[in-house]
């Protein structure tokens, strides 16, 4: 079972993938993960890509893609794999496809989380992290797990923000590119929303995000 996973930032998606990850024994695979991988243990792609970010550059997708590919062909992956975070654009979307095609690996789902740009940002700036233990879940625009004033819901713990779910200009500009439905990642997923019209053994469908956890997690599941 292999997963093309989009949505955007304070959408729930990792905790969803990290639940599809235990339940399927499949490989959940954060493109930001895979950067890093390769530039510590010094790969060629990881030496080349380096030279981008630490100029401030985007790393082009004639790097990108060739980390992606083989990441998705170890040996973790041999059960299937959940790809979260790539592609970010239509232009990625296509060459990905190309190269899953050339490399005779078939995607099985791709999963939409929609979710409203605002309710997405409330969320984002809404986390807490409880001193005691980050996955406490808490968040104030959240009311299934909103925190007992400044003290964490679960264990009464001092609460604290992130300084980068703060920053709503950074914030913004993550949402600017995740919703642009022209050339961003939202024309990505639909671009392979219209390949699943075309191709009936790729399942394309989309997951209600204001919903809570459980009811995401049990209508994703459903449809798997």
């Amino acid at each position: 079972m292999n997963i093309l996973f989009f949505g955007p930032n304070g959408s729930g998606k990792g905790t969803q993938g990290t639940i599809l990850k235990d339940k399927y024994n499949i490989a959940h695979i954060e493109s930001g993960g895979i950067f890093r991988e390769n530039i510590k243990g010094g790969t060629e792609l990881g030496k080349k890509a380096k030279e981008f970010i630490d100029k401030g550059d985007l790393v082009p997708d004639e790097i990108t893609i060739p980390m992606v590919l083989d990441r998705l062909q170890q040996d973790d992956c041999k059960n299937g794999w959940l790809l979260d975070g790539f592609p970010r654009n239509k232009v990625q979307a296509e060459k990905l496809h190309a190269s899953l095609e050339e490399a005779g690996m078939k995607l099985s789902y791709v999963i939409e989380l929609i979710l409203d740009r605002q309710i997405a940002k409330n969320r984002i700036m809404g986390r807490r992290l409880c001193e005691n233990n980050n996955n406490h879940p808490n968040n104030i625009f959240i009311d299934a797990i909103k925190p007992n004033g400044d003290k964490c819901r679960v264990c009464d713990g001092a609460l604290s923000a992130r300084d980068d779910d703060q920053d709503e200009t950074a914030i913004d500009k993550r949402h600017s590119i995740y919703y642009d439905t022209d050339t961003g990642t939202l024309a990505s997923a639909y671009y392979f929303r219209d390949l699943a019209e075309k191709d009936a053994s790729v399942k394309y469908f989309t997951l209600a995000g204001e919903k809570d956890l459980k009811s995401v997690t049990e209508e994703l599941i459903s449809n798997l």
